[in-house]
């Protein structure tokens, strides 16, 4: 994880020069290529991540079950742990 930390802080940094607006066109696309290049690293990282994510769903009777968690940006607010629809608890 230590690198994930690395490469969003490269990015910070890189976001940072590029909002200051003062460099030269070759070099603003330089670093706009390579903040391009850390936020797919990043993003990759973190869906990894995602898909490893459990959360424990309550089974009738008390026992509980890990179910993956879904992440999507629309989920209803009836579905609070991100099950599709249709899907049961069990």
């Amino acid at each position: 994880m230590a690198d994930f930390e690395q490469r969003l802080s490269e990015l910070e940094a890189v976001v940072e020069r590029l909002e200051q607006g003062e460099l030269p066109l070759d070099e603003a696309v330089r670093l706009f290529e390579q903040g391009m290049h850390l936020s797919e690293s990043c993003k990759k990282e973190l869906n990894e991540a995602e898909g490893r994510i459990q959360v424990l769903i309550e089974r009738a009777g008390g026992s509980m079950k890990a179910q993956d968690l879904k992440i999507e940006a629309d989920v209803d607010e009836d579905d609070e742990f991100g099950l599709e629809q249709g899907e049961d608890e069990e």
